[in-house]
C-alpha cells in the first residue's frame, strides 16, 4: 500500500479542519436564521394572543361569545396566513378562521400540557407555527367558576421554509466551492512551505564519495529547519572526515604492506637467480622471516583495532595496583633506557579495575613511544594520581615538541609525525591507535599535550 506523502497528509489535515469549520459555521448561521424566524413568529403570535385574551376578559356571558366571534373575524381581516381557533371546555369550536382545521384534541393537549410554547402543525401540505393556551373569561360556568376558552393561533410559515431552502442551497454550495478552493490553496501552500525540504533532498541526492564537500545552504531556510539543515551539514562533515581517514588508512595499509612485500620478492628473486650455498639461502630465509613476523604483528594489530571499532574487545577486569604494573614495565624497558641514558621515574600510587594484559600493552606503548622520542640523558616520568572518580596515568618525556597540527592526529592509524612515513624498525604507526582503543574499551579517555620540550600522554580510567 502506498504511503501518503507529507504534502498529502498536511493538505488533508488542513482541508479537514477548514471544512469542519465551514460546516460548523454553516450550521450556526442556518440555525440562527431559523431561530430568528421562529422568534419573529412567536412575537406576532404572542401579540395576537394578548389581544384575544383582552377580548375574552370582556366576555360576561355565553351570549357574548357570538359577539366576540364577529369581533375577531373583523379584526383578523388583512392578516394573511394567520389562523385562529377557539374551543370551549367541551372542545366545541367557538370560532375558527377559514383554514384553522386543526385537530381539537391536539390543540387541547398543547394548551394544557405546554401552554405558550411554540409548535409546528402540519395541515395538508401546509406547515404552521403556532401557540395554544387556555385563557379564562369573565363568564361563570354552572359551578360558579370562570369559564375558560382554549385559544390556538398559528402562522403559515411556507414562505420562511422557501427562503430557508434557498438560503441553505446557497450556503452549502458556497461551502462546497470553498472546500474545493481550500484543497487547491492548501496543496499549493504546503508544497511551497516544504520547498526547503525538497532542496535538502536534492542536495542529499548529489552527495557521493567524490562530492562529500557539498553542504545544504542555510540561506532563506525556515527557522524550523535550520537546526535540521545544520545537523545534516555536520553529519556530512563527519562523513567527509571519516571517509578521508578511511582513504588515508587504505593508502597506509597499501604503503606498509608494499615495502615488506617488495623486500620479500626482491630477496627471493635474487636468491633464485643463480645457485647459492646453503648458508646464503638460510640468510635469505631468516631475513624473509623477519619481514613476515613484522607483517604478522601489523595484521594482528589491525585485527585488534577492527574488533575495538565494533565493540568486540571486552576487558577481563581485575583490581590492579598501578604502581606494581608500571614497575614491571620499567623492568622490561630498563635495558633500552640504559642505552639512551634515560632515567625512568614512577610517582604516586593508584589502583584500577582493568584487564592486566591490555593495560600493560597500553602503558607499554606509551613508554616505548616516550623512549623513542626522548632526548638522551633526560628523564621519563610516569605519574599516578587518584581523582574523585577516576585514576590518571601521565607519561611525560623530554624531547622535540609535536606540532599543533599533528596533535589531533597522533592517535590515527599509521600516522607518523614524519610526513615521509619511511618504512623503518620503529613499527607501523599503530601503537598509539591501539592504546586509544584499549583505553576506550575500559570506559576511559586519553589525551596528549606537547610544548616547551615536554610531551605528556594522559590516560583517565574510572576508579576501581
Amino acid at each position: 500500500m502506498n504511503r501518503l506523502s507529507l504534502t498529502q497528509r498536511l493538505t488533508l489535515i488542513f482541508v479537514g479542519v477548514c471544512t469542519a469549520v465551514l460546516l460548523g459555521l454553516g450550521w450556526v448561521v442556518s440555525n440562527s436564521v431559523e431561530k430568528h424566524f421562529e422568534a419573529l413568529d412567536v412575537e406576532v403570535l404572542s401579540g395576537k394572543m394578548e389581544l384575544i385574551a383582552q377580548a375574552l376578559q370582556r366576555v360576561g356571558a355565553a351570549s357574548d361569545l357570538t359577539q366576540l366571534s364577529h369581533q375577531l373575524a373583523r379584526s383578523l381581516i388583512g392578516h394573511h396566513g394567520l389562523e385562529v381557533l377557539l374551543l370551549d371546555a367541551d372542545k366545541a369550536v367557538i370560532f375558527a378562521t377559514v383554514n384553522a382545521s386543526f385537530d381539537p384534541a391536539m390543540v387541547t393537549t398543547q394548551a394544557t400540557q405546554h401552554p405558550g410554547q411554540p409548535m409546528l402543525w402540519q395541515l395538508a401540505d401546509q406547515t404552521y407555527r403556532g401557540l395554544a393556551q387556555q385563557i379564562p373569561t369573565a363568564a361563570l360556568d354552572a359551578k360558579g367558576n370562570h369559564a375558560s376558552v382554549i385559544v390556538a393561533a398559528a402562522i403559515h410559515i411556507g414562505h420562511h421554509q422557501s427562503y430557508m431552502q434557498a438560503f441553505l442551497q446557497t450556503l452549502w454550495l458556497f461551502v462546497a466551492c470553498a472546500a474545493v478552493l481550500i484543497v487547491l490553496l492548501g496543496w499549493w501552500s504546503v508544497r511551497r512551505a516544504l520547498q526547503p525540504l525538497r532542496a535538502m533532498r536534492d542536495q542529499a541526492q548529489v552527495v557521493t564519495a567524490q562530492q562529500l564537500n557539498r553542504r545544504v545552504s542555510l540561506q532563506r531556510m525556515p527557522v524550523e529547519l535550520i537546526e535540521l539543515a545544520q545537523s545534516l551539514n555536520d553529519m556530512l562533515a563527519r562523513l567527509e572526515e571519516a571517509f578521508k581517514r578511511l582513504s588515508d588508512f587504505s593508502s597506509d595499509i597499501a604503503h606498509e604492506l608494499r615495502t615488506p612485500l617488495s623486500n620479500l620478492m626482491t630477496q627471493t628473486q635474487v636468491a633464485l637467480s643463480q645457485p647459492r650455498a646453503a648458508d646464503n639461502y638460510r640468510s635469505v630465509l631468516e631475513s624473509n622471516a623477519e619481514e613476515l613476523e613484522r607483517m604478522a604483528r601489523m595484521i594482528a594489530d589491525m585485527l585488534l583495532l577492527a574488533k575495538a571499532d565494533n565493540g568486540l574487545v571486552l576487558p577481563h577486569r581485575e583490581t590492579l595496583n598501578l604502581a606494581d604494573e608500571v614497575s614491571a614495565l620499567f623492568d622490561y624497558f630498563d635495558a633500552l633506557a640504559d642505552e639512551q641514558h634515560i632515567k625512568l621515574t614512577l610517582q604516586g600510587q593508584g589502583s584500577v579495575s582493568a584487564d592486566r594484559l591490555m593495560l600493560r600493552r597500553a602503558v607499554g606503548n606509551l613508554l616505548s613511544n616516550g623512549l623513542r622520542h626522548a632526548q638522551n640523558g633526560s628523564e621519563l616520568i610516569v605519574r599516578l594520581e587518584t581523582l574523585p572518580d577516576a585514576v590518571q596515568i601521565t607519561v611525560t618525556n623530554q624531547g622535540a615538541d609535536i606540532a599543533p597540527e599533528h596533535l589531533e592526529r597522533v592517535f590515527d592509524r599509521f600516522f607518523r609525525v614524519d610526513p615521509a612515513r619511511q618504512h623503518n624498525a620503529e613499527g607501523a604507526g599503530l601503537g598509539l591507535a591501539i592504546t586509544q582503543s584499549i583505553v576506550t574499551a575500559h570506559g576511559g579517555a586519553i589525551s596528549v599535550a606537547s610544548g616547551n620540550g615536554v610531551t605528556s600522554f594522559t590516560i583517565n580510567l574510572p576508579s576501581a
